[in-house]
């Protein structure tokens, strides 16, 4: 069954301002603006039924690519203080657990 079915707007529409609201933490009003810029006129409050509707899967599906990088391998961080042609330097360094 399409979820979009018997929307007024077209599906990717509908993905990105959920998607904005969700990753980026823009108020619907906000939201509301940026749309109308890119000459979509949509009520904030029809934003709201959006995410209220669309957010839950949509954050079931995307949570393996939201993750933070660092939960998969931990780095390990390092400066020190160098002398490099008789200066010195600060010297960093990362290194991954692997």
């Amino acid at each position: 069954m399409n979820p979009f079915k018997g929307r007024h707007f077209q599906r990717d529409i509908i993905l990105w301002a959920v998607r904005w609201y969700c990753k980026y933490g823009i108020s619907y009003r906000e939201l509301q603006e940026m749309l109308a810029e890119r000459g979509v006129n949509v009520d904030h409050s029809t934003i709201y039924r959006w995410v209220q509707r669309y957010a839950p899967e949509m954050e079931k599906r995307l949570r393996w690519y939201w993750r933070n990088p660092s939960d998969l391998c931990p780095w390990h961080m390092d400066e020190t203080y160098v002398k490099v042609n008789g200066r010195w330097a600060y010297l960093y360094r990362a290194v991954d657990s692997r």
